[in-house]
């Protein structure tokens, strides 16, 4: 997504738009408008709605205003949707950082997914239902509107029928999805839940694929994005949920290069010969240490090859790391777990962190260091147990 804004708040939760909203409310209300006439002809023969469309056409903006009246009440659908999400986690004590509608609808922004296939159960299906009790509701608004309202029996009926669909739509069963949410929670019943996790990814996948299909022969782009989206969601959670699960009771200690082995370099480095030494030692990063005035070494920055790469090849020699180092640091401690240091890593856009102690150096962990020793307890197949240090394979990579 892109840069959202906050525009009020729910219940406490902060309701957000991103832009790419604002791109797709106009497409919305473009296509409402232009198939307004036949929408209008399966309202009157599926509802007996009696709406008049030469009415909603007499001048050729009004079809047009009508659907951007109609596409803002169905994202409105939309975030009572995600609302009945968000509540009904609330109610289990998890907190919801915000709800975003955005391009392909809204995302509730869970802090932390339940694990209790009940609780995932409830979570999932608060939605639909949600948006099934709209559909009722506007339906039920639309029965009591008077005929010569056409524009509002329009924009009623039409919420009615799309609001309904929606929560079909989000009923099948392609994680991560409601339908597949709710596939993992009722396979979670029986296995692991990283396993259930991996399974509902395989089968929602498989699901992104066909509709993709789907969206290319029909020449439906909206469609293909979702595709696109379920299919990189899907695999994204499950890779997280199995990091989760291998990771589990692992701490950045176990994983760290030790502060001993760490190769550091001092802030007089010259830029040249800290290129020369990442060269030699095939290493893209260097904490950077003093001596203090007991004789201790004291972290004061780090430097990375992209620091490096800032300064002109001409003139390395003459700057110093001190001159392009980064001091405000990102840190862990050495007793945080594993996915703590990822999180961060994911958060910050950042590929290492160095892990302190009160004021001390004690190590550094890099994605490198993660995903080796992902790897290894891939391979190995199961978790590392608590102080089964996984030994560290240069951390500065």
């Amino acid at each position: 997504m892109m840069k959202s804004f906050r525009i009020g708040s729910l219940f406490g939760i902060p309701i957000k738009l991103d832009l790419t909203f604002l791109l797709i409310l106009p497409v919305f209300a473009y296509l409402i408008g232009i198939q307004l006439e036949e929408v209008v002809g399966i309202l009157n023969l599926t509802m007996n709605a009696g709406i008049d469309v030469g009415a909603l056409t007499a001048e050729w903006w009004l079809p047009y205003l009508v659907g951007l009246v109609a596409a803002i009440g169905l994202f409105v659908g939309v975030v009572l949707h995600e609302l009945g999400h968000s509540l009904t986690a609330q109610r289990y004590g998890f907190p919801i950082d915000s709800i975003t509608l955005w391009l392909l609808g809204g995302i509730a922004a869970l802090s932390e997914m339940p694990e209790d296939w009940r609780q995932e159960f409830n979570i999932a299906i608060a939605g639909p239902i949600v948006s099934v009790l709209v559909g009722i509701g506007s339906y039920a608004l639309f029965l009591l509107t008077p005929e010569a309202f056409n524009g509002t029996r329009f924009v009623l009926g039409y919420l009615a029928i799309l609001n309904v669909a929606l929560a079909i739509f989000n009923m099948v069963p392609a994680f991560p999805m409601d339908g597949g949410r709710i596939l993992r929670a009722l396979l979670a019943r029986s296995q692991p839940y990283a396993r259930a996790t991996q399974q509902a990814a395989s089968i929602g996948k498989i699901f992104a694929l066909f509709m993709g299909l789907f969206g290319l022969f029909a020449l439906n782009i909206i469609l293909i994005a979702v595709a696109f989206f379920v299919y990189i969601a899907a695999s994204s959670e499950a890779q997280q949920v199995t990091m989760k699960a291998a990771f589990q009771d692992v701490t950045v200690a176990d994983i760290m290069t030790p502060a001993g082995d760490l190769h550091t370099v001092e802030p007089g480095t010259s830029i040249a010969e800290l290129v020369q030494r990442m060269f030699a030692e095939r290493h893209t990063g260097y904490p950077v240490v003093e001596d203090d005035s007991w004789g201790d070494k004291q972290l004061i920055g780090l430097v990375t090859l992209d620091d490096a790469r800032e300064v002109d090849p001409v003139e390395r020699d003459a700057y110093e790391v001190e001159d392009v180092m980064t001091t405000d640091l990102e840190t862990i401690t050495p007793d945080s777990d594993a996915m703590t240091a990822i999180e961060r890593m994911q958060q910050n856009g950042i590929g290492r962190l160095l892990v302190v102690e009160g004021d001390d150096l004690v190590g550094l962990i890099s994605r490198t260091d993660l995903m080796t020793a992902f790897d290894i307890v891939q391979q190995s197949g199961g978790p590392v147990r608590q102080h089964e240090q996984i030994q560290p394979v240069g951390g500065m990579d």
